[in-house]
């Protein structure tokens, strides 16, 4: 007879990903995830069967995290630049300190070596424009492309912010975004 699960695969796989941010991938055990998790390693080993594949589906639900806030957040902000603005500090919100940011690019290099993880980065940034420039089209004469282009300048104002985080990255962002969107969008 099959034995039930005691936690679901999403679960380890959501264990996976806040032990990746707290250690990092390349210190990512069956090991460590067996203590953290509280399922023995061959249990774990049984689920995921190398530490590759583990990665490779705790990344996969990262994304699919990701996806999911940036969804709301456009379900939930105004078609404004202002809105434009309200989501990029929410997708912000999980950074509270230049180390989670740090730890953050950790695992975007992992992100960038996996082509299947790259094709979700791409799809992720066509969805993510897409939702910007929405918002800063009810400008007129917004340049097209604006909404690539406040993504970039969001994607480098974090990591200014890291250097220095001693405001808070909310904050910061929101004061260098409408600095950015006042250059960009003329009334």
């Amino acid at each position: 007879m099959a034995r039930t699960k005691t936690r679901t695969d999403e679960e380890v796989l959501d264990t996976a990903l806040s032990l990746i941010g707290d250690i990092g991938v390349g210190n990512l055990t069956f090991a460590a995830l067996a203590t953290r998790s509280g399922l023995s390693s061959a249990t774990l080993v049984q689920r995921f069967t190398n530490k590759a594949t583990l990665i490779q589906r705790a990344l996969l639900q990262g994304w699919d995290k990701l996806d999911a806030t940036t969804r709301a957040l456009a379900a939930s902000t105004p078609l404004t630049p202002r809105g434009a603005v309200e989501l990029l500090v929410g997708l912000s919100g999980q950074y509270d300190d230049a180390e989670a940011y740090a730890n953050g690019l950790l695992i975007l290099r992992e992100d960038l070596r996996d082509p299947l993880l790259r094709r979700r980065g791409t799809a992720w940034e066509a969805e993510l424009t897409a939702a910007l420039d929405a918002r800063l089209m009810a400008s007129p004469g917004t340049p097209a492309g604006a909404g690539h282009a406040l993504a970039t300048y969001w994607q480098g104002s974090m990591t200014w912010w890291a250097f220095q985080a001693d405001t808070p990255l909310d904050e910061y962002l929101t004061e260098r975004l409408n600095q950015f969107l006042a250059l960009v969008i003329h009334p």
